[in-house]
């Protein structure tokens, strides 16, 4: 680890730009948050169509077990590459970035994971670079065109928040909100459930993520985990599904 960085402790919550005002840094966080910022999430179930058609998800109480632990997944995996990345990008140094980028890249194991935060991270790099027009974001999205970066999803989002100088916290706050929105999103299409007990589910489950940031900030990098046996499982049965209506 860059002996510039130091422990995870030794980092505020807080990106190294000017602070946006309370008003200004909630409409950016929520700009970059939306389901519909065009990155392709929408294109992807994480999972959810392999674990509905192999009878893993069947109702609403597996569905709430289901995303609750991917959110524990993503905590713990993600969750740490997107604070390390927030952490780089305040600094300017495009190089750690760079290798929190390769962590993060690394860990995906099934090829569906990958391409899900390949393809959302980099359409949110491009995004970043050509609405925000940070300085650091243009020289990111250098990197990935000439392919010296992946810019996987959660460095992507964490180098967006950094660059406007918005704190760590509500980087990783959006990236949790996503990937349960993301999952409930895709289960209005894919069972039978109304949107009333997809936000009560949303409500519920979004309830600890102060506590899942907490941990997450004082974890190393070497620390990010991404075992998830049944998850990879899945994604393996979703390749040779013959019908699909997602791409993971």
């Amino acid at each position: 680890m860059s002996a510039a960085f130091g422990s995870a402790s030794h980092w505020a919550a807080g990106g190294e730009g000017v602070p946006a005002q309370p008003g200004l840094s909630l409409i950016r966080a929520l700009q970059f948050g939306d389901s519909l910022l065009p990155v392709g999430g929408f294109a992807f179930s994480a999972g959810l169509e392999s674990a509905i058609q192999t009878g893993v998800v069947s109702d609403v109480h597996t569905l709430e077990e289901f995303t609750r632990t991917a959110l524990q997944e993503a905590a713990l995996g993600d969750g740490i590459g997107l604070i390390w990345a927030h952490r780089a990008a305040s600094a300017g140094d495009l190089a750690w970035l760079a290798r929190v980028d390769e962590a993060v890249h690394a860990r995906k194991l099934a090829s569906e994971a990958r391409t899900m935060s390949l393809r959302m991270g980099r359409k949110l790099t491009e995004l970043g670079a050509a609405v925000i027009d940070a300085p650091l974001l243009i020289a990111w999205r250098e990197r990935v065109a000439a392919g010296t970066a992946f810019s996987c999803y959660p460095v992507a989002l964490g180098s967006v928040f950094a660059a406007q100088g918005l704190p760590a916290r509500d980087a990783f706050a959006v990236h949790q909100y996503g990937v349960a929105a993301m999952l409930l999103g895709a289960a209005l299409r894919l069972m039978r459930i109304d949107h009333i007990a997809t936000q009560r589910l949303l409500y519920r489950l979004n309830s600890d993520v102060d506590a899942a940031y907490t941990h997450a900030a004082d974890a190393r990098l070497e620390d990010m985990a991404g075992f998830a046996p049944l998850t990879e499982v899945l994604a393996a049965v979703h390749v040779k599904a013959s019908v699909r209506l997602f791409m993971s």
